[in-house]
């Protein structure tokens, strides 16, 4: 598993890395007071808690959790999150409801390979990977400002992965996708899941209209703008040619 690692924006605002493997989560800093990007799987929760505690996260200074949506990988750890710190939970309004429920739907495959793993084994998949219920505190619908929290960041909702995906755009410079991108493949953003394409490659277009340099997901290591430009302009030749 890799190391923590810390970016950070020309006005000073930390983006660090908490936890990897998995999925990745991240943790914004402004100096005084965090928020947390996604919370792992279950079974991370030890070096999630670990990981947290060496950089400083206390239960009076995590202002916010954010989910980027409610899949299993990213939300296991949501409700003990809050839980042992106290704090307040945002998710999109449209996985509020599954977040509650502990049980939301998965996406779609989007190429050959995992379209078959989800038509033969989805449902299962989604029964095993049910967790712990936890209501969010604020639903956010198009964008949500994180500015009276104090930190120049704001979430902004990108479907396509899953209708209630989101992501943070940290200072204007630095986008934390969740799994509206990959960072898997050389050369590629495309992930392999994904309940709407269209409408994920469209929000790739949110995404860049946000000026980010670069482009953290959830899945595989940081994109950089010029790849996420060069595969919008693929997929949208591809998806949205005929309606744009």
């Amino acid at each position: 598993m890799r190391q923590m690692k810390t970016w950070k924006t020309i006005n000073g605002l930390t983006v660090t890395r908490v936890l990897s493997g998995r999925c990745n989560c991240f943790c914004v800093g402004n100096g005084t007071n965090f928020i947390l990007v996604d919370t792992g799987q279950a079974g991370a929760w030890p070096k999630l808690r670990k990981n947290l505690e060496a950089l400083g996260v206390r239960k009076e200074n995590l202002a916010a959790l954010v989910l980027t949506h409610g899949h299993f990988d990213h939300a296991e750890n949501a409700a003990r999150v809050k839980r042992e710190f106290g704090t307040v939970l945002i998710a999109h309004a449209n996985d509020a409801g599954c977040i509650a429920k502990g049980d939301c739907p998965l996406c779609g495959g989007t190429v050959l390979p995992t379209r078959i793993l989800m038509n033969l084994a989805g449902e299962r998949i989604r029964r095993r990977f049910r967790y712990e219920p936890v209501v969010p505190d604020i639903e956010v619908g198009e964008s949500h400002d994180l500015g009276p929290l104090g930190f120049r960041a704001y979430v902004i909702h990108t479907p396509g992965h899953s209708a209630g995906s989101m992501c943070v755009i940290v200072d204007g410079e630095i986008a934390l996708t969740g799994d509206a991108m990959f960072g898997i493949f050389p050369g590629s953003i495309f992930p392999p899941f994904a309940d709407d394409v269209p409408r994920m490659v469209r929000s790739w277009k949110t995404l860049l209209a946000a000026g980010c340099r670069l482009y953290l997901p959830a899945h595989g290591t940081a994109n950089r703008r010029e790849l996420v430009a060069r595969q919008y302009e693929k997929y949208a030749r591809r998806y949205l040619s005929r309606e744009e």
